[in-house]
């Protein structure tokens, strides 16, 4: 099978003409112009590095290679997924972002650097997950998602019972969800969802919630929280 590449995307809009209704997201797209040098980086090595936005996504083709594979979800710039890239040649990474912004300078990374392990994905996560084989992923990272901290936008919160469900489908036995968030309401909620899940086995050590790991960079937001007081919560899970 041939996986086609694709112009960049627009965020798919199919379920709110279908059904008449806003489809609720997990994200709000407040992103501001891209620079000179993000358009140029999506102009040349969008065709490169960037995957179609519709149809089943098979990671040997994908790759050219069989290989571990590992998918973070909100990249933002891509610090945390280049990082892990160049840490983990062996392994081939897919990120998922809606950003244009962040998905231009990883775009531009990824060529500096020489880093072909990794592919692009611009769409929502719960779209794109149902995409990806059955067990095919070894790790996936969640870093940092949008806290929706109001109580009355919880429902946007993207640890949810369906997202839970998807990232079981994808994960493989022995394959590990790895989160973390600056807001503490969020961490105990993320617990209370997986937690009670026997498909997951909670590996952290420190009540409930994992160190920090090493293969993880300390990011410039997450930085930036540090610098405003907000502590930073890690968990871990083990697909059962």
């Amino acid at each position: 099978m041939t996986m086609r590449l694709s112009p960049i995307p627009a965020i798919p809009q199919g379920e709110e003409a279908q059904t008449g209704r806003r489809p609720i997201r997990s994200f709000v797209l407040r992103e501001g112009r891209l620079t000179p040098g993000q358009r140029r980086a999506f102009g040349r090595l969008w065709p490169r590095f960037g995957l179609a936005d519709r149809g089943p996504l098979d990671p040997p083709t994908l790759f050219g290679r069989r290989a571990p594979l590992e998918l973070e979800i909100g990249f933002g710039n891509g610090e945390a997924l280049a990082t892990l890239a160049r840490a983990r040649p062996g392994h081939d990474f897919i990120g998922v972002e809606v950003h244009r912004p962040g998905i231009g300078r990883l775009l531009a990374t990824l060529e500096r650097e020489g880093l072909d392990n990794v592919r692009v994905l611009r769409q929502d996560a719960l779209e794109a997950l149902p995409r990806l084989p059955p067990a095919s992923l070894q790790r996936l990272h969640l870093y940092f998602p949008d806290p929706w901290p109001k109580q009355r936008h919880h429902k946007r919160r993207i640890v949810q019972a369906p997202f839970v469900d998807a990232v079981a489908r994808v994960l493989a036995p022995g394959g590990e969800l790895r989160l973390a968030t600056d807001w503490a309401d969020y961490a105990h909620w993320m617990r209370a969802v997986l937690d009670p899940d026997p498909r997951f086995r909670n590996l952290g050590t420190h009540g409930g919630f994992a160190p920090r790991p090493a293969e993880r960079p300390l990011t410039r937001f997450e930085r930036r929280g540090q610098g405003l007081g907000h502590e930073v919560f890690d968990l871990a899970y083990r697909r059962e």
